[in-house]
């Protein structure tokens, strides 16, 4: 996804309809794509907020400040991720925590999926286009570095602001 992503954002750069493995990328296919790229986060970030504005969430955080964001924050990263594993000092084996990170779970694994097969199929019904002169290449360090730059602003732009508020002011107060 971040692939098909890469590649319309170079299309748009240089004002041409973007093609993906012999296939063009339309308004549809990116439609989906960021669904696929704001579904993950959405579904990590709205149950961590809803764990620090109800009292059944907040009575399971045993560290105040920074720590605790750092707890919940983890808990649902790693739910969604399908690990499940727990950063210690959550007191998370209440009915509030098993439904919720059990939620993350699933749609964690399956709401991505199924817009990226979704992405699949309105690939698969598209005539393959022949490559161009205009055709932005997908095989070389360009499209590398472009790749690295677009996932790492996306994950930047997602997620550094509760990685701010939590782990990044931890360590600092740490120090």
């Amino acid at each position: 996804m971040y692939a098909m992503l890469t590649v319309f954002i170079c299309g748009l750069m240089v004002g041409r309809t973007p093609e993906f493995l012999g296939r063009k990328i339309e308004p549809r296919e990116m439609k989906l794509i960021a669904i696929a790229i704001l579904v993950h986060p959405f579904i990590i970030l709205a149950p961590t907020a809803a764990a620090f504005l109800t009292e059944l969430g907040q009575g399971a955080i045993s560290n105040s400040g920074f720590h605790g964001i750092t707890q919940v924050l983890y808990e649902y990263t790693s739910s969604a991720a399908n690990n499940g594993s727990g950063f210690e000092g959550l007191a998370d084996n209440t009915p509030f925590w098993n439904i919720t990170t059990g939620l993350v779970m699933f749609f964690g694994r399956y709401m991505s999926m199924i817009a990226l097969l979704a992405v699949a199929g309105s690939l698969s019904r598209k005539q393959w286009v022949p490559e161009t002169i205009g055709t932005f290449r997908t095989d070389n360090s360009l499209f590398a570095v472009m790749l690295m730059g677009v996932v790492i602003l996306i994950g930047a732009l997602t997620f550094l602001p509760v990685i701010v508020t939590g782990p990044i002011a931890e360590f600092l107060t740490i120090r």
